[in-house]
């Protein structure tokens, strides 16, 4: 979304249409500033009552206020006084750590902090404007434009392995194993609290309805979409536990909303809430100790290890694993160093 100063300009020059929405025939009614909070990302609600107060909002071509309820079938429009942002993706020359290269296939292993496509506050920078500067030609999924190569993605501050596609007829083949749930996918995690065994979770992830940024387990299939994770318990630390996930299905934020969701956040996960001591004692050594974690490894404890795969072109199934990265291992290390020097002799 565009500053306010550019809704205020919205009715006095030529407007270009951003988003057009046409209002399902079940939906009921509800008022179109939080009808619009779950059709564009990362909009808050005082920006589009901003839009809206400014004009730029239609439906059914004419100018509403923000409290203005949505019928079925209403043709919502933003209008903005500049054209939609280019969509095309330009190179830049960006280092890849590339696992395995051939004719079809990249096997890439992303460092934590590294957006992995074009969006929202991160036009460049990103590993796709790294793939186009590399790589020529490469394909996309109808519907996924600006994502050249991708068949899957993994969070900004998760490190990890990333498989893409040089070529239409791998991007299929990739995409329908992805679509079934074939590709094999295994996640380490330090989670907060000591898992006593191993489990799986189920559930419904969609959009949290208090906070779009984050995702939430509904048991409701209408909130959300199925989500199967398989978690092994790898390593005990008392108040934190190494686990490994496998994953069933692909949500957004997967192991992050559902570790949270059964009471065990990932280590330093500021967006689910792992950012603080979650368990441990209260002495002041063991804050210290915890914050010093969290300097070393600033982001959520999560590294996507290992990626198999039925090759589009031999057809044969192949297998990549990855060693942790360095802020990862570290607080293994320490947290290691710690729970046995608490160990009485």
């Amino acid at each position: 979304m565009v500053e306010e100063e550019e809704f205020r300009e919205a009715e006095e020059q030529d407007l270009y249409e951003h988003l057009r929405v046409v209002v399902d025939k079940g939906q009921s009614l509800l008022r179109i500033d939080k009808f619009l909070m779950y059709k564009i990302e990362n909009a808050s609600r005082n920006r589009i009552q901003s839009a809206i107060d400014a004009g730029s909002v239609l439906v059914n071509e004419k100018t509403v206020k923000a409290s203005y309820k949505v019928k079925p079938m209403d043709v919502i429009s933003v209008v903005l006084p500049h054209p939609p942002r280019d969509t095309e993706v330009y190179p830049e020359d960006i280092p890849l750590n590339i696992v395995y290269e051939d004719n079809d296939v990249l096997v890439i292993n992303k460092p934590a902090g590294l957006v992995v496509h074009p969006g929202y506050n991160n036009y460049s920078g990103t590993l796709v404007n790294g793939l186009v500067y590399h790589f020529q030609q490469l394909p996309q999924l109808p519907g996924n434009d600006g994502r050249p190569g991708l068949v899957h993605r993994i969070d900004k501050d998760t490190s990890g392995l990333l498989l893409i596609s040089k070529n239409e007829k791998s991007m299929a083949w990739l995409a329908r194993q992805f679509y079934e749930h074939t590709i094999a996918r295994k996640y380490l995690a330090l989670v907060w609290g000591d898992l006593e065994e191993d489990g799986t979770v189920t559930g419904y992830i969609g959009r949290s309805l208090r906070d779009r940024r984050i995702m939430d387990v509904y048991q409701d299939e209408t909130k959300g979409k199925w989500s199967v994770t398989h978690y092994r318990v790898l390593e005990r630390f008392n108040y934190v536990t190494l686990i490994e996930c496998q994953l069933e299905t692909g949500r957004t934020h997967q192991i992050r909303a559902h570790m949270k969701h059964i009471g065990h956040p990932l280590f330093n996960d500021g967006t689910y809430g792992g950012d603080k001591i979650i368990s441990g004692t209260v002495f002041s050594k063991y804050k210290q100790f915890v914050t010093n974690c969290f300097e070393i490894i600033p982001r959520q404890a999560l590294h996507a290890k290992s990626l198999g795969f039925v090759h589009p072109s031999s057809r044969q199934f192949i297998h990549f694993d990855s060693e942790l990265p360095a802020d990862f291992s570290t607080v293994l290390q320490k947290w290691r160093n710690y729970t046995s020097a608490a160990q009485p002799e």
